[in-house]
């Protein structure tokens, strides 16, 4: 981690293509503030992104016991995204606007979710959520989809995909200080609690006989989850694949038990966003939309791991 966080620093295309050293920095006032001012918050923003999404998508698929879903769950991704294209339309498009937006309509996805699935009276309560947040997304893409057939084709069109695709190219050490007190706090308490995941990906029946509140805790570790999946998205855009690849390749490093696999999982996740993020502003002279990356570079994985000729979860 300590590894790829220092040499990320010197990738760049500027004074020199793909690598920048320590000589020009020192020589170059521009290498330097480029440095300090644009290459470093988007490195920590990168790193801290990909904690985020992977460290969701492990509490997911656990809580739900499904191991299928990830952070864009319960509609907080399509969530998003259907706030930022309501943003670039109909809010002027500006960076406050959309970011805020965004972030609204992630926890109204959640809160959605939750109602609905309070409503529904078929299957247990695990069962009811999932089929909640597949409603819930469903209906966020298709109003996404609306937007996008109302949206101007010359002007709010291009930024609304541009946007779905993910990126960090406009990040700053003003984006960096405005996600800190959301990501670093929800961070905190998924870490603490990660112990309790072994018991809450039980049934509520077993759990509770163990001496745990499912309800009260799991919407504890649901809301961390979220808020801080919803402060990510408002800032990159949808960055697919990370939560749901990350968490399997961590239990497979270190097993299953969650107070080992959850803070693997936060680790490999910043280390995979910033690597992609890396690639994507370094391999051509155009950047490469991060969230393509993340998709591509996650389903080779996630092939890799189901052609294994023997898949097994180390106890």
């Amino acid at each position: 981690m300590l590894l790829c966080l220092a040499a990320s620093i010197l990738l760049g295309r500027y004074p020199k293509p793909y690598f920048t050293p320590l000589s020009a920095v020192r020589d170059d006032a521009l290498a330097l503030n480029l440095i300090l001012n644009l290459r470093i918050p988007r490195i920590l923003s990168a790193f801290l992104i990909g904690m985020v999404l992977s460290a969701a998508g492990a509490v997911f698929q656990m809580i739900f016991r499904n191991p299928l879903v990830d952070s864009g769950f319960l509609g907080v991704s399509q969530g998003a995204a259907f706030g930022a294209s309501l943003a670039i339309v109909f809010l002027g498009g500006t960076t406050v606007a959309v970011q805020g937006s965004a972030a609204v309509f992630a926890f109204l996805g959640l809160a959605a979710s939750y109602i609905l699935a309070r409503r529904i009276r078929l299957g247990d309560w695990v069962l009811r959520l999932v089929m909640a947040g597949i409603a819930v997304s469903a209906l966020y893409s298709a109003a996404t989809g609306g937007i996008k057939y109302l949206a101007d084709p010359n002007r709010h069109l291009p930024d609304i995909i541009f946007w779905m695709l993910g990126g960090l190219w406009a990040i700053t050490w003003k984006d960096v200080l405005q996600i800190l007190p959301v990501i670093v706090p929800c961070l905190v308490v998924l870490y603490l609690l990660r112990w309790r995941l072994n018991l809450l990906s039980l049934r509520d029946e077993t759990a509770f006989s163990l001496g745990v509140a499912p309800g009260r805790e799991r919407l504890i570790l649901l809301v961390a989850a979220v808020a801080s999946t919803a402060a990510a998205v408002s800032k990159a855009g949808q960055i697919a694949w990370v939560g749901l690849i990350v968490p399997h390749i961590a239990r497979r490093i270190v097993g299953s038990d969650s107070q080992r696999a959850l803070p693997a999982s936060m680790l490999l996740g910043g280390v995979f966003v910033l690597l992609c993020d890396d690639l994507a502003r370094t391999a051509l002279s155009g950047e490469i939309p991060l969230g393509i990356l993340t998709s591509f570079i996650g389903t080779a994985l996630f092939l890799v791991l189901l052609l294994r000729r023997k898949l097994e979860l180390r106890k």
